[in-house]
């Protein structure tokens, strides 16, 4: 169990780091992601990758 919850730690730290590291059209945009992500982790991280990614560019 432990490894579960070291496994979710590492997933959500990516996802902070990569909502941050990812361009946006404007700082806003990157502002409402991070807290979604920080505030509903298990749903922000979900959302993320589904959707966000995809707004975002690289």
């Amino acid at each position: 169990m432990f490894g579960l919850g070291l496994l979710g730690l590492a997933i959500y730290i990516f996802t902070i780091y990569d909502v941050v590291s990812s361009k946006f059209g404007g700082n806003n945009d990157k502002l409402v992601w991070v807290l979604i992500v920080i505030f509903l982790p298990l749903i922000g991280t979900i959302l993320w990758f589904l959707m966000g990614r995809k707004t975002a560019s690289r």
